[in-house]
């Protein structure tokens, strides 16, 4: 076991773990923000997304020690009243069914928004390619990207 200092949703965090502990057992089970979900554990369903230096990353595949010195947003971080305009735009689509890919669905809709504030369909898909939904709500994602698109910007 190792300490790391790990700055998390804007507030620094001091765990113990082993370095090569991946990033999404730390914030859950070190920290307790839950909202990153395990699902593959190879980085290709994309339940487990989070911000690292405010890029979509999967936190399955980031051992801990090479967290250190990012800026790590989860979820939580987010908007925890959940008022992020992906967040908004996700109830007014109803983008969720089952719920379980929603959390890595919302981290890579507003890091693909924060790069590029009116993504075409195909922006979109290529972005979100890598976050499989089992549930099929694609229609509705590319629906609700675009209405947080619209909702951001005048």
């Amino acid at each position: 076991m190792k300490e790391f200092v790990l700055v998390v949703n804007g507030k620094e965090h001091k765990v113990e773990a082993v370095p090569t502990t991946p990033l999404l057992w730390v914030l859950r089970d070190n920290l307790g923000l839950t909202g990153a979900k395990y699902g593959c554990g190879v980085g290709s369903c994309g339940s487990c997304t989070v911000h690292l230096d405010g890029a979509a990353f999967r936190s399955c595949l980031l051992p801990v020690a090479d967290a250190v010195g990012k800026k790590i947003t989860t979820i939580e971080g987010l908007s925890p009243d959940g008022s992020h305009p992906v967040q908004r735009a996700w109830v007014a689509e109803d983008v969720a069914q089952c719920g379980y890919c929603q959390t890595g669905q919302i981290m890579s809709a507003a890091a693909l928004l924060a790069s590029t504030p009116r993504p075409s369909n195909e922006q979109i898909d290529e972005a979100m390619q890598h976050n499989v939904c089992r549930c099929g709500t694609y229609q509705r994602i590319r629906a609700a990207i675009h209405r947080a698109a619209k909702e951001e910007q005048p």
